[in-house]
């Protein structure tokens, strides 16, 4: 949800639009730096988000950082981006902060993934009484990007130790692109078993609930409206339905309408309705999984 006029809107946004959870930025995603927090709206923010007990809450880091850059500058200024995506994610008690592990400027896929671990630990070491979370977002393999594999997560938390401050956001999207046919049935049991097995289903804290412009393996990361890509509706409604993911957020980041519409102003966001609706009808149906059919879900839905 957007924040403008103030953070707190977002909150005042998600509430409108009947939101279960919610995702924001908390700065401008295209840009190193942004405006402090004003303390006034960081209570508004966190007292809204317990009157409309809309939770889990998590900020998306800024697109410019890339933790697996050869560059020093870059890679200097990223490090401090993501410290201050930290520090405004605990100002606002979020969960934690969703990054793209990063991309590969130079050498091979092992060196930058040490890169990118090497970041996060000075980040935390950094910030070490802080309880924010970083979620490795899975991504969907464009150019030189790491993350499309489960490898990839697997090794920057091995190279962590294992810590508890490090957990996953999984992309539907950027599944599909990256290669997992979660399309089948036999396709979504095979990603989620692979899953398990390699990160550890423990480490899962969010979804992104994208339909997929691209087909499978495409490694294109554009996103669709949810039910007209080429993910379909049955993907949703299996992990609307999975009691493995009981709880977990399904954060959606479809298109939205025309800024005109929404500049400012809090209005229910035509876009944004019809896919949360989508997944409303989703959860309430059967899952159509043997394994699963006659199990319900709890999960979280949100703009």
């Amino acid at each position: 949800m957007s924040v403008a006029g103030g953070i707190s809107k977002a909150v005042d946004r998600a509430e409108m639009h009947g939101c279960e959870a919610l995702q924001i930025f908390t700065k401008n995603g295209n840009r190193w730096q942004g405006k402090p927090l004003d303390p006034g709206d960081v209570k508004r923010f966190r007292a809204r988000l317990e009157e409309a007990a809309i939770r889990p809450a998590v900020s998306h880091a800024s697109y410019l950082i890339n933790l697996a850059t050869t560059f020093d500058a870059l890679r200097r200024q990223s490090i401090e981006a993501f410290i201050d995506e930290l520090d405004r994610a605990e100002a606002l008690g979020l969960l934690g902060v969703v990054l793209h592990p990063g991309t590969c400027t130079a050498g091979s896929e092992d060196e930058g993934l040490r890169l990118i671990a090497a970041a996060i630990g000075e980040a935390f070491a950094a910030r070490a009484n802080s309880a924010t979370m970083v979620l490795l977002e899975h991504t969907a393999g464009q150019g030189r990007t790491l993350g499309y594999r489960f490898e990839h997560l697997a090794a920057i938390i091995e190279q962590l130790d294992g810590s508890a401050r490090v957990g996953v956001c999984l992309d539907t999207c950027h599944l599909l692109a990256s290669g997992y046919d979660i399309t089948t049935e036999s396709g979504y049991r095979d990603t989620f078993e692979a899953f398990d097995r390699l990160v550890g289903i423990g480490r899962l804290k969010a979804f992104h609930a994208n339909d997929s412009k691209k087909p499978c393996a495409s490694r294109v990361d554009r996103h669709e409206h949810i039910g007209r890509g080429c993910l379909g509706e049955a993907p949703f409604r299996w992990l609307l339905h999975d009691p493995r993911f009981r709880g977990l957020p399904l954060l959606i980041e479809t298109e939205k309408s025309p800024a005109p519409l929404r500049a400012g102003a809090i209005v229910r966001d035509p876009l944004d309705v019809r896919n949360l609706e989508t997944l409303r009808r989703l959860r309430a149906a059967r899952s159509g999984l043997d394994a699963l059919h006659a199990l319900g879900g709890d999960h979280r839905v949100a703009g």
